[in-house]
């Protein structure tokens, strides 16, 4: 019994009628083949079923043809209910997969994980890479950019640098949740704001910030992590300093469902007593007890912009620094 061999380059240089060098240029992307010549090795590859060697390819063309996803959190964060991670993922794959681009998936939870992705991206192994869920100034991103690796951050990057990122209207869907909270009646709005160190937290805090002052209404806040746990928490402790609240935006859904739970443990009526409004439109808001007020934001296509972003990049091409993404307020039974 034998084995089959693989076709190899020369096989495929004999069947097209060309040479092995026209064949490797053709393989490899060359724009310098007439295009008659390119069909011809094309229904060659095709034929004898050649695939092509990737990291001979990779030397030729300085390419891998791959692109790393970077989220600076734990894999139990990652991995949980929270499906903003899942949707910017879902982006990503599905853009690289119309480019035939690989997707790398890398975690940057804690120092080890994170000099990890460092020594790998720096070391060229991916084209480019996609930056989403930073906390505080990490200066790698500005780095690898310094380096010349197209990079591109979801969120604006808190350490200053002037890098391409994209990102969802996160004031600008506040300030319509917060208006609807005020426009029915409500008049002891409080938040619960995520985190300080992350774009999204600090810009939903804004657009509360910026409304309830307009309407001049107090200013009343405590702080989450956009986790459950983090929202229950907030909530017991806004109705022991706040006992005569009437609303509550919550900046994520996770923390609004907690919310919800934690005002019905404390016997306060959704919305009679108490209004909810949280952010994200996860797909379980609707399903809530009432079903939730939220905002939402277009995550997957968040990550296919952040993708189509730095596929611009990689090919030379400029892009805008910034692209804000619209959000869009759902009305439900919560508020």
């Amino acid at each position: 019994m034998t084995t089959a061999q693989r076709p190899t380059l020369e096989a495929v240089a004999r069947l097209a009628g060309v040479s092995r060098a026209t064949v490797s240029r053709v393989v490899n992307g060359s724009t310098t083949v007439a295009e008659p010549i390119q069909e011809a090795v094309r229904r060659a590859v095709a034929e004898l079923g050649y695939v092509p060697n990737l990291a001979a390819r990779s030397l030729v063309t300085q390419r891998t043809d791959s692109i790393a996803l970077v989220l600076p959190e734990a894999a139990t964060r990652v991995f949980s209910d929270d499906q903003v991670f899942p949707g910017i993922i879902r982006g990503v794959s599905q853009e690289l997969e119309a480019a035939d681009k690989q997707l790398v998936l890398m975690l940057a939870g804690s120092p080890a994980g994170h000099a990890r992705v460092e020594r790998y991206t720096s070391g060229r192994h991916v084209d480019g890479v996609l930056f989403a869920s930073l906390h505080g100034a990490d200066p790698l991103p500005a780095k690898l950019a310094r380096l010349g690796i197209p990079v591109v951050c979801s969120g604006r990057p808190l350490d200053g640098a002037e890098l391409p990122y994209v990102d969802v209207d996160h004031v600008g869907g506040v300030t319509r949740a917060v208006r609807h909270l005020i426009d029915s009646g409500r008049r002891r709005i409080a938040s619960i704001a995520g985190p300080r160190d992350m774009v999204a937290g600090i810009e939903r805090l804004v657009g509360y910030r910026e409304t309830v002052a307009a309407a001049g209404l107090p200013e009343l806040v405590a702080y989450g992590d956009f986790t459950r746990e983090s929202g229950t928490a907030a909530m017991r402790q806004l109705l022991a300093e706040h006992p005569d609240l009437d609303a509550v935006f919550a900046a994520s859904d996770l923390m609004a469902h907690a919310a919800l739970r934690a005002l019905r443990e404390a016997g306060r009526r959704v919305p009679d007593d108490v209004a909810v409004v949280g952010f994200d439109d996860i797909e379980t808001a609707a399903y809530t007890d009432p079903p939730l007020t939220t905002i939402r934001q277009p995550i997957v296509e968040l990550g296919r912009a952040m993708t189509r972003q730095l596929l611009r990049i990689a090919a030379g091409e400029t892009v805008e620094q910034a692209l804000l993404l619209p959000t869009e307020l759902v009305v439900r039974d919560s508020a």
